[in-house]
């Protein structure tokens, strides 16, 4: 019976579980967003967030519990130098899962994961729609428009009244 063992094991072995989260960890941290397998996407969440919260503590100790789970000195030390100083301040939630769709070979549901201090297109805030009515400043700007219209209209009916009268 498997009582109160809720992670996803991925239909691999620990050992190989365990390479897989860890390379696809460092390909996150390394590149900041990876495409995958919705399953694995949301495992390797809740594997590289820890490691990022533990980066946030810079000391030998931190450093060396990340290495024991990344074993990859490039991805720690991007971790503790660019990924830390952009995440320092955020109280967690360091990693967005978007859905692209699915593989066409097997149907599986694919989406990217990226960290999301990284993102610059999802970092630039809309402005939000306000429910107005028409204000006075928008119907001014609209008429002057509507002028250059109407003077545009003669002018370009000018040229083809001389060619007529040639």
């Amino acid at each position: 019976m498997r009582h109160n063992k809720k992670f996803n094991h991925l239909s691999r072995t620990a050992s190989h579980r365990a390479a897989m989260l860890s390379n696809m960890a460092c390909s996150l941290i390394k590149h900041k967003r990876i495409t995958t397998t919705l399953a694995k996407a949301k495992a390797l969440k809740k594997y590289v967030e820890p490691l990022i919260t533990k980066s946030k503590d810079d000391t030998m100790n931190s450093r060396r519990v990340v290495f024991s789970y990344l074993q990859d000195k490039v991805a720690v030390t991007e971790l503790f130098r660019e990924v830390r100083s952009k995440v320092l301040d955020r109280p967690g939630g360091y990693t967005r899962i978007i859905k692209t769709g699915f593989r066409a070979s097997d149907a599986s549901d694919m989406c990217f994961i990226e960290l999301v201090d990284f993102d610059e297109n999802m970092a630039k805030t809309k402005k939000k729609a306000t429910r107005t009515r028409r204000s006075k400043k928008s119907a001014a700007a609209e008429a002057p428009a509507a002028s250059e219209a109407v003077a545009e209209a003669p002018v370009a009916e000018a040229p083809a009244a001389e060619q007529a009268a040639e």
